[in-house]
């Protein structure tokens, strides 16, 4: 792809339309995937400890997949949660429309595909799923979770899953640095050279009370 990046707004690359067949939420299912957004021929390595490593969504409420590729996170939320309402989020406008045509061909009408800037100020999200865009820089990662992790609602969870190699290690100590005052940061799960770590936002906490986990 030249200088063309997954993470680039308008790939310039050639479309190159594909279908392929994957395994979301339980379901075979088939969908369509192109040139130019990230892992358009299988569900990467990543996202699969992702998917296995993360507990059931809550039943309703608002999700985020940042960094939301062609969507099997988002459509495997869409699926597991039908009553809730999954903001699929990516820079890459193709990744969106791949987005929606795959929730359009599975029926599933409670995904929204969106630009950062299009998801509206007050939404609080139940959970937040993500296997983030690491070669974006170490800067521009760490702006894009001071963004949105704050937006978790209380007693709600980021689940996060990183390459070992590629800096899982140092991005929990940055999250627990950045994040000390009101949740908790750690290491949910290892696999295949991944690590999945959980960001959990406490509730409000009278003086003098003691919060269970």
């Amino acid at each position: 792809m030249g200088s063309d990046h997954y993470f680039s707004a308008s790939p310039s690359s050639e479309q190159n339309l594909r279908r392929i067949r994957v395994t979301l939420a339980g379901r075979n299912v088939e969908v369509t995937t192109a040139g130019g957004v990230f892992s358009p021929d299988h569900v990467d390595s990543g996202t699969g400890v992702l998917l296995a490593n993360t507990p059931p969504a809550p039943p309703g409420g608002d999700f985020l997949d940042l960094g939301c590729g062609w969507g099997p996170i988002s459509l495997s939320l869409a699926m597991e949660s039908p009553r809730a309402t999954v903001w699929a989020v990516d820079v890459n406008e193709r990744a969106l429309d791949l987005v929606r045509r795959n929730a359009a061909e599975l029926g599933l009408d409670n995904i929204n595909a969106v630009l950062p800037d299009d998801v509206p100020d007050h939404v609080a999200f139940r959970t937040i799923r993500s296997n983030p865009p690491i070669r974006v820089g170490k800067n521009e990662l760490h702006g894009m979770l001071r963004r949105w992790i704050p937006r978790l609602s209380e007693r709600s969870d980021a689940w996060l899953v990183v390459q070992r190699n590629l800096g899982s290690d140092s991005l929990q100590r940055w999250l627990a640095a950045s994040f000390e005052d009101g949740y908790a940061v750690s290491r949910a799960a290892t696999g295949r050279g991944f690590r999945v770590l959980r960001v959990r936002k406490h509730g409000s906490t009278p003086t003098g009370a003691i919060e269970l986990p």
